[in-house]
């Protein structure tokens, strides 16, 4: 399996499967047959991209996608990180030799890289790339992947040389930053040296161009491998894009991104590991149909997971297992939402695999907070007590534990063919294949009346559950917890059909101080678990009682300002309401 998004090394086989190649392939043969979705039912057009390669342009300077176009220039693109020596194994997959329109072409690419020394392009998701291919020079900008995992805003102009040419990148540079640039300098920052062999696929879906790309990124003195499969769609569906990752899954180890060549080099350029990123807010028209909100709702919780899995599969930033984890939260919840509409036969499946992956990470975060939080503010608060540090590398050897079986969950094959079949099940809104033909309408109803039911239910259930809330027992507040971390779910993704409402903000900041306040009971839950099972030296079992004391008196102190915010939160006017006062 591949241990980072650029290093591959191959994973040994695990003695406790038996006989793990043969239950591997029977396990990927069954996956891989599952996620291969029907056309999706007539219910509403699926979007199609008509990309038509572009022609060189003269003269050298002129745009070769026009301001005029740029509303609509883009790329979507999906990557399979593979490992080196494999490579001439997937370009000989039957897929690629069954489909392809010829033998491709192949190309020596040099990039260049250019920000100001303050990154400002890099800041505000964009990147300035000049490329060399033979004696053509192509100057490009793109932007980050903002509601959707695959699509990237992508301009490109010829350019007499290697230097970069600011003014005709101004006009896809938003207005705010201009004056930013035009007083700084632009540097190199890294380059890139890929060899590319190129070759159009085409299937009833849409026609896809694969490039197998093997090279090198470098900054000053450091350099990471290249070694992936691009796969960028020309025209049809984007759902062409999965159909050949799956197969290309079939036929070896794959990793699935969508992390760029630049994020990768400029990570490398400052020696700093992968971001990771709290989701953006959803943006929904009210006039929306379920069928278009569902797609909106997954395609946002898909792109947060791929997003985060470089840096929870790096290990260096924690946020990574932490962001990761919100984001097969959120997927659960968005899938949970789903099966509102009816029976769906592939949501089982599509759950099951999200609640695995999300099991395999729950360890490490848990120590996470433990190290990284709760050890060190209690210590800080009792330096009289002994054993802190002891307690500490205990705590540290758990962590590690705890990371190498989220990374061997992350390496493995099963992570890899639910990101795809996910992906696919997403692009070819295969939820139309599981609705009963008389719930089928339901997708073509507006998303504002499901919302209302389905958060006035949720809501319901939370006051039920938070009955007497002065005499909950733990067990009795750790469901109301569960039942509000729905709703909040919930109301992220519905109420942005009601964001017109003065009630909307008020509501969603007083849910989000319920959920918070009991989180924090369950984090000292969480504490009194990890200590019971960790055996350290005698003074850290000094330390471990001291903790425990802590959070016992904060309990406590805890139980009063949990009570106010429950009655805040109850009092709060429900924005989905038809009589909630619109602004």
């Amino acid at each position: 399996m591949l241990k980072s998004d650029a290093t591959p090394v191959r994973k040994a086989p695990s003695a406790r499967d038996g006989n793990p190649v043969a239950r591997e392939n029977k396990r990927t043969q069954v996956v891989a047959g599952f996620f291969r979705q029907r056309e999706p039912a007539e219910l509403v057009a699926e979007p199609v991209i008509d990309q038509t390669p572009l022609q060189d342009a003269e003269p050298a300077t002129e745009p070769l996608r026009s301001s005029a176009a740029a509303h609509g220039a883009g790329e979507i693109e999906l990557k399979l990180f593979v490992d080196a020596d494999r490579m001439a194994h997937f370009k000989a997959a039957p897929v690629i030799a069954m489909n392809a329109r010829n033998k491709g072409a192949r190309k020596h690419l040099k990039s260049v890289y250019y920000d100001t020394p303050e990154r400002t392009l890099r800041r505000h998701g964009l990147s300035l790339r000049v490329r060399q291919s033979g004696a053509r020079f192509v100057q490009t900008v793109k932007t980050d992947a903002v509601d959707d995992p695959l699509r990237r805003g992508e301009w490109e102009m010829r350019v007499p040389s290697l230097a970069p040419d600011l003014g005709l990148a101004m006009p896809f540079v938003p207005e705010k930053l201009r004056g930013n640039l035009e007083a700084q300098p632009l540097e190199s920052v890294f380059t890139a040296d890929v060899h590319r062999h190129a070759r159009p696929i085409e299937l009833p879906s849409g026609t896809v161009e694969i490039a197998f790309d093997q090279g090198e990124l470098t900054a000053g003195d450091r350099s990471l491998p290249v070694s992936e499969i691009e796969l960028e769609l020309k025209s049809g569906s984007a759902s062409a894009v999965y159909e050949i990752a799956l197969r290309l899954a079939e036929h070896g180890d794959v990793k699935p991104s969508i992390r760029s060549k630049s994020a990768r080099g400029f990570d490398l350029a400052a020696d700093k590991p992968p971001s990771a990123r709290r989701p953006r807010k959803l943006r929904l028209d009210p006039s929306v149909t379920l069928d278009e909100a569902f797609a909106t709702i997954l395609r946002s919780c898909f792109l947060h997971l791929l997003q985060s899995l470089p840096a929870a599969e790096d290990g260096r930033n924690p946020e990574g297992i932490h962001q990761l984890r919100v984001s097969l939260r959120r997927l659960r919840s968005a899938l949970d939402l789903m099966g509102s509409v009816g029976a769906l036969s592939n949501l089982d499946a599509l759950r099951l695999e999200a609640r695995w992956l999300a099991q395999e990470l729950s360890a490490a975060r848990d120590w996470d907070v433990f190290r990284l939080d709760t050890l060190p503010k209690i210590a800080t608060a009792c330096p009289s007590v002994a054993g802190f540090d002891a307690l500490g590398l205990a705590a540290a050897g758990r962590q590690s534990n705890a990371y190498r079986k989220a990374h061997g969950a992350l390496e493995d094959r099963r992570c890899a063919m639910f990101l795809l079949g996910l992906g696919n099940w997403i692009e070819a809104r295969g939820w139309r294949n599981d609705v009963a033909t008389e719930d089928l309408g339901q997708l073509a109803e507006p998303a504002a009346d499901f919302a209302a039911r389905i958060l006035s239910a949720q809501y319901a259930k939370v006051l039920k559950r938070g009955r007497r809330f002065k005499s909950l027992s733990a067990e009795q507040l750790h469901r109301l917890r569960l039942a509000t971390k729905r709703l909040r779910y919930l109301s992220e993704f519905l109420l942005p059909l009601f964001a017109d409402r003065k009630s909307t903000r008020k509501f969603s900041r007083r849910l989000s101080g319920l959920q918070e306040q009991l989180g924090a009971v369950n984090d000292m839950a969480v504490t009194a678990s990890l200590l019971d099972g960790l055996d350290a030296e005698p003074d850290g079992t000094i330390a471990a009682a001291a903790i425990a004391g802590w959070q016992a008196r904060a309990s406590i102190g805890v139980q009063p300002v949990l009570q106010s915010t429950w009655r805040d939160f109850t009092v709060a006017r429900v924005p989905w309401s038809r009589q909630a006062p619109q602004n």
